[in-house]
C-alpha cells in the first residue's frame, strides 16, 4: 500500500497517518497518545483511557512533583500537538490526544486514588470535553495551534477537578 504524502512549504505532510507512521516519530507518538489516538472509534475516550496507567504511576508523587509533571506535559504538548497538526495538515486532528492525557491528569489531581475516584474523574472529564460548556467551547473555536488544542482540555480538566474537590469537601466522594 502506498502512503499518501504531500510536500507543502518544505514539510512532508502525512495524509491519514498510520500507526507505523506514528511509531517512527517521537513527536507524533506523544501527540497521538502512544498510538491510542489511532482508534477509529472515540479516539478521545481511548486516549483518556490510555492516560490512566500513567496517572496511576504518578499518583504516588508529592503534589508539587505531580504539578511539575502536568506542567511539563502541558508545555511539551503545546509543541508536539502543533507539530502533529502541521504534519497531518488538519487543525486539531481527532487522533491528536495528548491534550486528553493532560486534561485527565489535571482532573485527577483532586480525585482520590480509588476505583470510584477514577470512574468519577473519567466520567466528568469526558462529559466536559465532549459537551464543551462555555468557556471551553469558546477556547475550542477561537484559540488555534498547539496551545488551542491543549487549552480546551486543560480548562475541562480544571472544571472537572473543581467538581471533584467540591464532592470531596461535602464528603460525597
Amino acid at each position: 500500500m502506498r502512503k499518501k504524502l504531500r510536500i507543502t512549504r518544505g514539510m512532508i505532510i502525512l495524509l491519514n497517518p498510520t500507526i507505523s507512521d506514528i511509531w517512527l516519530s517521537p513527536r507524533l507518538l506523544l501527540a497521538f497518545g502512544f498510538g491510542s489516538g489511532c482508534s477509529s472509534v472515540a479516539p478521545g475516550t481511548i486516549g483518556t483511557m490510555a492516560a490512566i496507567p500513567l496517572w496511576y504511576l504518578a499518583s504516588d508523587f508529592s503534589i508539587s512533583s505531580y504539578i511539575v509533571l502536568v506542567y511539563v506535559a502541558f508545555a511539551m504538548g503545546c509543541f508536539v500537538c502543533s507539530y502533529a497538526e502541521k504534519k497531518v495538515n488538519e487543525p486539531d486532528h481527532k487522533g491528536i490526544v495528548w491534550d486528553e492525557f493532560v486534561g485527565f491528569w489535571i482532573t485527577m489531581s483532586t480525585a482520590p486514588v480509588s476505583w470510584t475516584g477514577l470512574a468519577v474523574g473519567f466520567f466528568l472529564f469526558r462529559i466536559l470535553d465532549i459537551v464543551k460548556p462555555w468557556p471551553i467551547s469558546w477556547i475550542d473555536r477561537n484559540i488555534h495551534g498547539g496551545i488551542g488544542i491543549m487549552l480546551d482540555d486543560v480548562v475541562a480538566g480544571i472544571f472537572a477537578a473543581s467538581v471533584i474537590w467540591v464532592l470531596r469537601a461535602i464528603h460525597f466522594l
